[in-house]
């Protein structure tokens, strides 16, 4: 099977009213975090991208797969998030279909949905 790919905004604020810490973004916080740890990189492959439209909000990701729903998050914040994306991406992997219940997801993943994309296939 396919690992699901893990696509992590490197332009995003450090908060929705401060745009960069010590002179980065703060998705370039968060992309760094995800990448040195090797416990993620087992999960999902790691794509950094430059934007992902979410503009307005602190750090955003988009987890996809092969025929599953993909699923976009933001307002994370750059610092300690690994954890929950963790969880997260361990979920979405052995789901069938993608779907992640917001019962089932750490609370900075509860209300920071911002798309659920249905599958192509």
């Amino acid at each position: 099977m396919t690992k699901p790919t893990l696509f992590v905004c490197t332009s995003c604020r450090y908060k929705s009213d401060q745009p960069e810490y010590n002179g980065k973004r703060g998705g370039y916080y968060l992309s760094k975090e995800l990448l040195e740890d090797p416990s993620i990189a087992k999960l999902v492959n790691i794509r950094t991208v430059s934007c992902l439209s979410a503009c307005n909000r602190s750090c955003s990701l988009a987890i996809s797969s092969l025929g599953k729903t993909t699923l976009m998050f933001g307002d994370l914040p750059a610092f300690g998030s690994k954890e929950a994306i963790s969880d997260l991406l361990t979920k979405y992997s052995q789901s069938d279909d993608g779907l992640v219940p917001r019962q089932d997801r750490h609370p900075i993943l509860k209300k920071g949905i911002l798309a659920r994309i249905p599958p192509i296939s």
